[in-house]
């Protein structure tokens, strides 16, 4: 007994290893993925885009922005001047937070009056935007009691006391921060991507398994033809899917489309597109169904965790950041997000919208430039 069963994981190990590309699957993956991730994922939120409206032009208002930017948690990319400008900035992503300073900061400060700073937070990401909150109330805590209390001192004595800074916090698209408004637009974006990846995975390599592929391909048929059956039943499907989650959306959580629901459909398309390409392509390169979706599985998780779902992109390493470039449902998610939380139209989204049907394109033709190798 102990002899046959010895026999017997012999032969399963060897069948399992005998393969370089499951050897690669198993143990390779993993390392990498652990290595590279452990890199990119944080829970921290740093390095926040941000623009400034300074309607003061002070020393004062200068020194504030200063102090921002010298904290560590946000990083100033823009000196905006008028509410059009600020709102393109945030309706397109550019900035994640807009602090406003009035044009009577100063004065109100220097008079021992109460002065009001208005910090407007992208409220697409609710926790990033309470998070983000924190950040100004500690900041504005810290100049009052240190450089402004200085300033005063030099002016008017020790005895000075600066005018008070009242924040007033504004949430731009999620009012509330209520965090359905954010989770469910992405788990539908996940769901998506879980359909189109694993199921289309085994479909090519299905066919050489049974052995009904070579049937298939001593018919007329052409690769592309081939290529395209074997992906509009997916995108069907992946359209249906889609419409049930989006009513579930509705009815049980309230989440309404504010965008143009035929704009957030098209561009769906292209993202099943993309991840029904790579799904071919690790379809083509397989041998067994195994292999297609443990390739899939090891796929799915960095997809999901370099998106900008779970953890801001912002925080991760540059070189990872780029890499992200390459993952569909990064795009997917900005996509999401405008449309349904911030009803924005193409034009805010292109950067988005190219990028998609780039990928895309690239997954499709590569996988049908891989088709024919494998049957070569």
């Amino acid at each position: 007994m102990l002899n046959r069963i010895k026999r017997m994981l012999i032969k399963e190990f060897l069948q399992m290893f005998r393969d370089t590309r499951m050897r690669i699957v198993i143990f390779g993956m993993p390392v990498i993925q652990l290595v590279v991730l452990s890199f990119a994922l944080t829970l921290d939120v740093s390095n926040i885009s941000t623009a400034v409206y300074d309607q003061d032009n002070s020393m004062s208002s200068r020194e504030l922005a200063a102090e921002f930017s010298s904290s560590g948690y946000f990083e100033i990319t823009d000196y905006i001047s008028s509410d059009a400008h600020m709102a393109e900035k945030l309706d397109t992503g550019s900035v994640r937070v807009v602090i406003r300073i009035p044009p009577d900061f100063e004065q109100k400060l220097l008079s021992r009056s109460t002065a009001s700073l208005q910090v407007i937070a992208d409220g697409t990401d609710s926790n990033t935007a309470s998070i983000v909150f924190s950040y100004v109330s500690q900041i504005i805590s810290r100049y009052s009691g240190e450089k402004l209390r200085e300033r005063m001192v030099s002016l008017f004595g020790p005895q000075a006391v600066p005018g008070e800074i009242v924040i007033e916090q504004r949430a731009w698209y999620n009012e509330n921060l209520e965090s359905r408004y954010y989770y469910v637009p992405g788990l539908i974006g996940v769901m998506l991507l879980l359909v189109s990846i694993v199921v289309a995975s085994i479909a090519i390599v299905r066919e050489k398994e049974m052995g009904t592929i070579e049937q298939v391909m001593v018919t007329p048929i052409r690769k592309i033809e081939f290529v395209l059956g074997k992906t509009v039943p997916y995108l069907i499907t992946g359209y249906i899917v889609m419409t049930f989650m989006f009513i579930i959306a509705l009815i049980i959580f309230g989440i309404h489309i504010k965008g143009s629901v035929l704009l957030l459909y098209l561009l769906s398309g292209v993202y099943l597109a993309g991840n029904l390409g790579i799904a071919l392509l690790i379809s083509v390169s397989a041998h067994t169904q195994q292999q297609a979706l443990l390739t899939a599985f090891f796929i799915l998780m960095p997809a999901v965790l370099l998106s900008g779902f779970i953890f801001p992109i912002h925080n991760m390493p540059v070189a990872v950041q780029y890499a992200s470039y390459l993952n569909p449902m990064r795009w997917y998610m900005d996509i999401l997000r405008g449309i349904i939380m911030k009803g924005v139209g193409a034009h805010a989204l292109m950067k988005a919208i190219l990028w998609q049907a780039l990928l895309a394109v690239s997954f499709l033709i590569i996988a049908t430039y891989r088709f024919r190798k494998t049957l070569d």
